[in-house]
């Protein structure tokens, strides 16, 4: 297209290909294309979850009267009531939502960064990539101690009646988790959770090592000497996805 036609079709508000749609470079633009298309797994998975989660009746009882059974859904915070280095308190969410509030603060960090980029402010970017990246390793560790303890059960198990992997209804003892059979309720419940939290603990895994490469690259002077920290805005864009996501699984696997 010639000079002429792209300054005609700039008059009349078309875009000739000269200029960035809606201000945004052709980075964010498929930033932005590939959260879309991740929004979409998401809700996959959380849909998913709504529609086996009332198949299953709920417990009728007092809350402190429940007991696991795979007849009924559990109760999130009867389950998720365990807190590292106090064995035997019961301390309902209360890790769970310690968990969330990291990778939020995580979030108000990574602002932080892109703010200081928009000032090229190379000391402040690496300061708050570090501490954004403190905030998402973090994050992981308590994921992976609340797996762990999810996986490996309480001190007493409970006892269950299930169909195991021959077919034969087997009534039993049940000690944590796994893909067929848990201690805390149906089938599904366990398979939910390792799903839907493996999932997201995935994608703030590729966050963290995005996070790393930016921080090293803010730090010896890449983006300075480029005279801009676009990247960090992209990565931003990631990151703030990924603590939305956190906050609808916390909403619909814990709290519903």
């Amino acid at each position: 297209m010639s000079s002429t036609a792209i300054e005609i079709n700039s008059k009349r508000g078309t875009w000739g290909g000269g200029n960035e749609p809606l201000k945004a470079s052709y980075g964010k633009l498929m930033m932005w294309f590939f959260l879309l298309s991740d929004i979409f797994t998401f809700a996959a998975f959380l849909i998913t979850y709504g529609a086996i989660r009332v198949s299953y009746p709920a417990f009728e009882g007092p809350v402190h009267d429940f007991v696991s059974s795979n007849e009924y859904w559990p109760i999130p915070e009867m389950i998720f009531n365990a807190v590292p280095f106090l064995h035997g308190v019961h301390a309902p969410l209360v890790f769970v939502g310690i968990m969330t509030f990291i990778l939020i603060m995580s979030s108000v960090t990574m602002v932080l960064a892109v703010e200081a980029g928009h000032r090229n402010d190379r000391q402040d970017v690496v300061k708050w990539m570090l501490w954004t990246m403190l905030g998402g390793i973090t994050f992981l560790s308590c994921q992976a101690w609340e797996w762990s303890h999810f996986i490996h059960g309480t001190d007493a198990g409970t006892m269950m009646t299930y169909v195991n992997t021959f077919g034969e209804t087997v009534k039993e003892v049940v000690f944590g988790a796994n893909l067929h059979v848990n201690e805390y309720g149906p089938a599904p419940f366990a398979q939910l959770f390792f799903f839907i939290t493996g999932f997201h603990g995935f994608h703030v895994t590729i966050g963290v090592v995005l996070l790393f490469l930016a921080f090293y690259q803010a730090a010896v002077g890449i983006y300075e000497r480029r005279g801009h920290y676009e990247m960090i805005e992209k990565i931003g864009l990631y990151w703030h996805f990924v603590d939305l996501v956190w906050v609808f699984v916390f909403t619909f696997y814990y709290l519903v």
